[in-house]
């Protein structure tokens, strides 16, 4: 299974000729080679994990796969059509199974309103929890997809998730909000973090691929 990493917090999952895309969103550029996409991954509804744009591209390549999503993603792309997912699901797309947890977006500010979040293990090897700190628990993470930027986010508090999920091997997501020096000093924490448990972490940018 091979692993791209696209701006932000978008990801390309490709497995024996089936592709799944997880959060194109709005600091994420046009993606391509789009027809052998089998299926979408959208883990909540705030537009850098999504956009109508992106959606149309990917959905004119390749018509009728499945969107996943949290209802909170369906009530927003209303000119769509979602399967709607919650924690504790299973689903099959292509090659792909797809396991759910979570249920709730990391905290911004007690000002703003509570939003849905799926995380989604991909083939029980691949972890990427959306905007969520949320563990799947009983689940040995192979690889670790974690977050390390945003406005949700403290790296003390992204440092304990990666040492709760102990993966194997990590990288990091959700970048886009992060000045180069921050980038590089988020990466460094994480870093840490992974080899406590004796993980390996990789620095991908944009175009990057891992083969898991």
């Amino acid at each position: 299974m091979r692993v791209t990493k696209h701006e932000h917090a978008a990801l390309r999952i490709d497995e024996s000729g089936d592709a799944l895309i997880i959060d194109p969103g709005s600091f994420t550029t046009p993606l391509d080679e789009l027809s052998n996409v089998v299926g979408l991954v959208i883990t909540h509804e705030h537009p850098d994990h999504w956009t109508p744009e992106h959606l149309d591209r990917i959905l004119r390549a390749a018509p009728g796969i499945p969107i996943y999503a949290p209802a909170g993603v369906a009530a927003a792309a209303t000119d769509y059509e979602i399967s709607v997912v919650s924690p504790g699901d299973t689903v099959i797309a292509g090659r792909f199974t797809l396991r759910f947890f979570g249920g709730d977006h990391a905290v911004i500010h007690s000002s703003l309103p509570a939003i849905q979040n799926v995380g989604v293990l991909i083939n029980d090897e691949l972890y990427y929890p959306g905007d969520s700190y949320s563990v799947p628990d009983g689940i040995n993470v192979d690889t670790l997809a974690a977050p390390l930027g945003g406005p949700w986010l403290k790296i003390g508090e992204a440092m304990d998730f990666v040492l709760a999920v102990k993966p194997r091997r990590a990288f990091g997501v959700h970048d886009m909000t992060l000045s180069v020096i921050g980038r590089n000093m988020h990466r460094a924490r994480l870093k840490w973090a992974t080899e406590q448990n004796g993980g390996e972490f990789f620095e991908l940018d944009p175009g990057d691929t891992i083969d898991l």
